[in-house]
């Protein structure tokens, strides 16, 4: 195999799937520190409201407190993606640039080396724990840039298992989940572009799904597939089908949370969402209000203007990693006293598990359509529930006969995040084999369904990671249900950081949004007017 397809195939195995890295990586350094010149000028300002964090609990805060009258501004340490036909907004897996990494802050992903690239306020970083590291997004949009867009809502009896049952599933089924899935405007892929010739790999999972005596059903997807269907066409050069989405869709047509709730949050006049601004540290001022220490930044990452932001209303919607991070921080150098005990602990992978999947028997075909069509379900133990998709290789320049197939599910492993003073940071602990378990029934059910045969890699053994980190300032332990951080007013979780280790045997964005949308029902009804 060429070095081109080699690095075009270990992107797309993670990528594709928005899942876990393919293949091995060394060690994961830490983030570059901005460079500051001499002189920076340092601003001072008050917002009612300050959204730290632009993804699906950012968008979701930001367009509720807004339609209840609420000014708020958005920090966003990224930038913005725009999209639409025929567009090269985002880079492309098998030719790899600047844009695929966050200042220069992570050594490799999928094996490709951010070294020969200017450092630039890219889509991904690579955060690295203790036996896990955690792949997060930057960008207007967060994580719903790169994700796939596997929208799913649990069963009920897998969410009361492993959520607090307080949520009412009976209430998020029938009001929240909904909600979600009409701003996101979900929609299943056609049959017409289902039977096209590069979804060929899809419709070969779905046999094998069916011939190893499993269900099978298409995913759910915010996309609208009119975009897919004009490609075909020759309408628009290739994005979905060809697969070349694993990196943001270039042609438009994904409803990620930028052209959903932050659009429209924006639409209603009163929020701002200020890109380039990295926050750095969170802390309680002696007012009671909160305080943001914020660097605006050059996209190479130099430090053009200090801000100092204060606030009533401090929502921590900068993804799991993010907001357990300044939190820790905040607590550990005494910014924000007396915080709960679990700040830190209950942090989960979700259960991500990441295969290559390769018949020498069969040909998938290159190039492969993308980016989900078809998953398979087995949620009736709600202990061990867990859910297998199929997702297409990007481009390579060549067919190598493989495929991607991705497990996730009920994470019972938990680790913990601990606070490293030399670093000044709060590190993730993951305790080796904590989900043996899980991944012991995903594996044979993947490898049941791959057939006779068949040979799967399994990626994520090679390179323990996730795309999908939970925890770490969870509901039930340090935050109540609407996301309120226990003893601190006007203090909020918003995001990742808020679910107990595990979305339910479904990748989280739904679940996310949805605990957010319920969140700011409450918030709004109960907070905005008292509290802020």
């Amino acid at each position: 195999m060429s070095e081109i397809s080699r690095r075009s195939l270990l992107a797309g195995a993670a990528a594709a799937a928005g899942l876990a890295v393919a293949g091995t990586a060394p060690r994961a350094r830490a983030a570059t520190p901005a460079r500051v010149p001499a002189r920076v000028p340092v601003t001072r300002s008050e917002e009612r409201a300050v959204i730290i964090g632009s993804g699906f609990g950012g968008g979701v805060a930001a367009l509720r407190f807004a339609q209840a009258g609420v000014e708020c501004l958005v920090l966003e340490r990224g930038v913005w993606w725009p999209t639409g036909p025929n567009a090269e907004t985002f880079p492309h897996a098998a030719s790899p640039d600047k844009r695929m990494f966050w200042l220069g802050s992570t050594p490799t992903i999928f094996g490709i080396s951010a070294d020969p690239f200017d450092h630039y306020t890219g889509l991904l970083e690579q955060v690295p724990g203790d036996g896990m590291d955690m792949i997060v997004a930057a960008g207007v949009g967060g994580g719903s840039l790169v994700y796939q867009g596997m929208t799913l809502q649990p069963s009920e009896s897998v969410f009361n298992a492993n959520l607090p049952e307080r949520l009412d599933y009976a209430r998020m089924a029938s009001v929240y989940y909904p909600r979600v899935a009409r701003t996101l405007r979900i929609e299943t892929a056609p049959d017409e572009l289902i039977n096209s010739s590069t979804y060929k790999p899809a419709r070969v999972f779905a046999a094998n799904v069916e011939k190893a005596g499993y269900d099978v059903t298409k995913i759910p997807m915010p996309i609208d597939w009119t975009y897919a269907l004009r490609e075909l066409k020759g309408e628009m050069k290739p994005s979905y089908t060809n697969g070349d989405c694993a990196l943001g869709v270039n042609n438009g047509g994904k409803h990620s949370v930028d052209v959903t709730y932050i659009a429209s949050a924006q639409a209603t006049g009163r929020v701002t969402v200020a890109t380039q601004h990295n926050v750095t540290d969170v802390a309680l001022a002696a007012d009671g209000r909160w305080q943001v220490s914020v660097d605006r930044i050059a996209t190479d990452g130099t430090v053009l203007e200090k801000k100092i932001i204060t606030t009533r209303a401090l929502v921590m919607a900068a993804g799991t990693a993010g907001t357990t991070k300044l939190l820790m921080r905040a607590a550990a150098k005494d910014q924000i006293p007396d915080m709960p005990d679990g700040l830190g602990a209950g942090w989960g992978s979700n259960g991500d598990r990441i295969y290559l999947w390769t018949d020498l028997a069969d040909d998938f075909g290159a190039p492969q359509g993308g980016p989900v069509v078809y998953g398979s379900f087995e949620w009736d133990d709600p202990a061990l529930a867990n859910t297998i998709i199929q997702a297409s290789l990007p481009p390579i320049g060549g067919d190598i006969r493989s495929t991607m197939m991705v497990g996730y599910g009920v994470s019972k492993g938990r680790g913990r995040f601990v606070y490293d003073s030399a670093k000044d940071d709060a590190v993730l602990q993951w305790p080796k084999g904590a989900d043996d378990t899980l991944y012991k029934r995903i594996n044979e059910r993947a490898t049941k369904i791959a057939g006779q045969g068949s040979v799967l890699t399994d990626t994520t053994a090679v390179y323990p990671s996730t795309w999908h980190p939970l925890g770490g300032a969870s509901m039930g332990t340090v935050c109540d249900l609407a996301g309120r951080v226990r003893g601190h007013r006007g203090l909020y979780v918003l995001d990742g950081a808020l679910l107990p280790g595990t979305a339910a045997a479904c990748n989280p964005s739904m679940t996310i949004a949805a605990v957010a949308e319920r969140a700011a029902d409450q918030l709004v009804a109960e907070d905005v007017g008292t509290v802020f």
